[in-house]
């Protein structure tokens, strides 16, 4: 029940904030795009928590953890909450005074990038049941190798790198997209502290990064 109780509360919370900073920008509910995003955010949302509460609740009760220790791992998250701030108060008011326009074919286009990217976030997380949103260690945690992890070794950063870069197109402002274009650089200084600490505490790690080259993206980083 706790746990039950623990999810509803910050889907609620992160609904109620979400539409506070699209909505109040853009002076009006009748912004389409910020529906849209709401609708393609909290529907796999719910249905992937519903899937975890039943099926691993180990798993969910680890991705609800936000509460970092590490001094960079605290200051990328809290610049990663800056950019999201900015980037949705920059959409709604993009929308309300038209600065730029987003083509339709490129919201249809962000919106398959959204949701693809999600779909493989569902598989990260069936494939690893030691992903946690903070950085650690479990007693009895083993490599993973294989899947996703076969072809990068940060494959839940990968695709929220592109599901994040998605985000200001489908609710249709280039200048949201020009801040969220931060996001994958502080992912990147992420990632090098992270596997900084998995390589000193994670037995197996060293190993994987000889066999598994890439750490986001294939053939480039």
């Amino acid at each position: 029940m706790k746990l039950l109780i623990s999810a509803l509360t910050k889907v609620i919370v992160g609904f109620l904030l979400i539409c506070l900073l699209l909505f109040l920008p853009a002076g009006s509910l009748n912004f389409i795009g910020g529906w849209l995003f709401i609708a393609l955010l909290f529907v796999p949302i719910t249905v992937l928590g519903i899937v975890l509460f039943i099926k691993a609740p180990s798993l969910l009760e680890k991705r609800l953890k936000n509460k970092e220790t590490e001094k960079t791992q605290k200051g990328v998250v809290a610049l990663s909450a800056l950019v999201f701030l900015f980037g949705f108060v920059l959409a709604g008011l993009d929308f309300r005074f038209g600065f730029t326009k987003v083509p339709t074919v490129v919201t249809v286009v962000a919106c398959l990038v959204f949701i693809t990217s999600y779909c493989l976030y569902a598989e990260v997380m069936r494939e690893n049941a030691y992903l946690s949103r903070t950085i650690e260690v479990s007693e009895d945690q083993k490599v993973i190798d294989t899947g996703l992890y076969g072809v990068v070794r940060h494959p839940m950063y990968a695709v929220t790198v592109f599901m994040f870069l998605s985000i200001p197109l489908i609710l249709g402002s280039f200048i949201s997209f020009v801040v969220f274009l931060f996001y994958p650089v502080l992912i990147a200084i992420r990632i090098l502290n992270e596997e900084k600490f998995l390589s000193q505490n994670l037995n197996g790690y060293t190993e994987y990064k000889q066999k598994v080259k890439y750490r986001l993206i294939p053939f480039i980083w």
